[in-house]
């Protein structure tokens, strides 16, 4: 009997025997009120049927009420069983018998487990006897066990996820202050688009919500999500709300680009990701993606054909005039109201030249001799001539953006010059620009007149030389005579 159950019984018990407690009968007349009560008919409180109790059982919880002053309705609760969660009848070999069978096959139901209990205590009958199914599920279940669909296939990342889901507990989260930490995630639509060149496309959804308000700071709809499309709709939410402390994603490979994750510590952006197939820790992007579905594109059933265009039209409609302004059933009020009313802890985002450049990857390159470039991308980048003195270029750029790359100072990590793509036909149509010496070239030139005309030996070559000649030793060779005639060919 459970505490609810024990509970409900306990107030039907008081509800009997109070109005004797209210009005205590004169001295000899007890037993006559407990006999009319035994009379009367009650509803249980389970099964709602009706029940008698005998004038005994009724005087019990009398006596029992009476005497506790404090709480009589706690006094007429039964007892809890000082064997319950003990399982007494699951013997010790049964319990690791079924722990050991889950570990092994946890897709299969408490049915299946139970049946093949019974199947290996016919075969060993030292594992004691079988009890009832019911005993056994209740077992199974005060394990905190649980059916779990068994995946096509394991990877070390669902396997981390699953021991951490085992070993932590789940607790919903929310930050105090505004634009502490921003969840950012791409959700593929329902419906697909129409293109430019009239085909079929998907569209994926990219948001960026803000934790402590809710509030969307920017979603926009692309054809995939990739690091390019990605940065795009994150750097638009930067430049609307300012620079967050912190950004969560997940693992996927647009969120993880090296371009997002340098662009983000370039910002001063701590990036926060989950755990492979833990789509819980990011559940407030997941929720809004079920009022995108339930309420934006239910609105666009009846819009043919739908493009990229328009549905980017509508979403930002949706998102600034409903979604932003609507009460939120968690926070009491809308995203907007909490946003504004703070505490805010952004920063003031830079501008938007400093932003997209800030979104690239360092790479290193060899700068080739002969005519001073590099490869980036499959394709070739002038290097200024001031520079061809170096042998390794450190350079930042994105993927998506070939005319962009500049050259970086490996001590400073600051840019020193942009390098811009090999025009060959340009380079065939102007002079050459002098070069400018170098520094370490420019101090052996100034001292070129210094030389003397007649070069002498050099000095590690005059110390072999002494040593040499300082062992009494013959030099090692022959002579070899010119003026032999016996040399002669001729």
């Amino acid at each position: 009997m459970g505490f609810d159950e024990r509970d409900s019984w306990a107030r039907l018990r008081f509800a009997i025997i109070g109005p004797l407690l209210a009005a205590p009968p004169e001295q000899g007349e007890l037993q006559d009120a407990l006999r009319a009560l035994a009379a009367r008919r009650w509803r249980h409180p389970s099964t709602g049927e009706d029940v008698s109790f005998g004038v005994s059982t009724l005087e019990r919880w009398y006596y029992a009420a009476k005497h506790a002053a404090r709480d009589p309705v706690g006094a007429l609760r039964a007892k809890a069983r000082t064997d319950a969660g003990r399982h007494r009848r699951l013997s010790q070999c049964l319990r690791e018998a079924l722990l050991s069978q889950y570990r092994e096959h946890r897709g299969w139901s408490v049915q299946l487990h139970y049946d093949n209990l019974g199947a290996q205590v016919a075969e060993d009958a030292a594992l004691g006897p079988l009890p009832s199914y019911a005993t056994v599920r209740r077992y199974y279940l005060a394990q905190g066990l649980r059916k779990v669909k068994a995946p096509r296939r394991t990877t070390p990342g669902m396997e981390r996820a699953e021991r951490h889901l085992q070993a932590r507990e789940v607790r919903s989260y929310e930050l105090a202050h505004v634009h502490a930490l921003w969840h950012a995630d791409g959700h593929v639509g329902s419906r697909r688009v129409l293109d430019e060149a009239g085909r079929w496309r998907p569209a994926v959804l990219i948001g960026v919500l803000d934790d402590a308000s809710r509030l969307a700071c920017h979603v926009q709809w692309y054809h995939a999500e990739q690091a390019r499309t990605f940065v795009h709709a994150l750097s638009q939410a930067l430049q609307k709300h300012g620079l967050p402390r912190a950004l969560m994603t997940d693992n996927g490979s647009a969120e993880t680009a090296v371009e997002v994750t340098q662009g983000l510590t370039h910002l001063g952006i701590v990036h926060q990701r989950t755990l492979p197939y833990s789509a819980y820790q990011n559940a407030k992007q997941e929720s809004f993606w079920g009022r995108v579905e339930g309420r934006l594109m239910a609105m666009l059933e009846g819009v043919e054909p739908l493009t990229l265009h328009a549905l980017n039209d509508a979403t930002l409609a949706w998102c600034e005039r409903e979604y932003n302004r609507a009460e939120h059933g968690e926070l009491g009020c809308a995203p907007l109201t909490r946003a504004m009313a703070g505490p805010d802890v952004s920063r003031e985002c830079p501008d938007a030249r400093t932003l997209r450049h800030a979104f690239r990857a360092d790479i290193t390159r060899k700068q080739r001799r002969s005519d001073g470039t590099c490869t980036v991308a499959g394709v070739r980048f002038e290097v200024p001539a001031r520079y061809r003195h170096l042998r390794t270029l450190r350079l930042r750029h994105a993927r998506w953006d070939s005319a962009s790359v500049d050259l970086i100072d490996p001590n400073t990590g600051d840019a020193v010059a942009a390098l811009y793509p090999l025009n060959k036909q340009r380079n065939a149509e102007f002079a050459r620009r002098a070069l400018t010496p170098i520094a370490g070239a420019q101090r052996g030139a100034e001292h070129e007149h210094e030389r003397t005309t007649t070069p002498e030996m050099a000095p590690l070559l005059k110390r072999l030389m002494a040593e040499y000649a300082a062992t009494g030793l013959p030099p090692a060779y022959i002579p070899f005579d010119d003026t032999d005639p016996q040399d002669n060919d001729s």
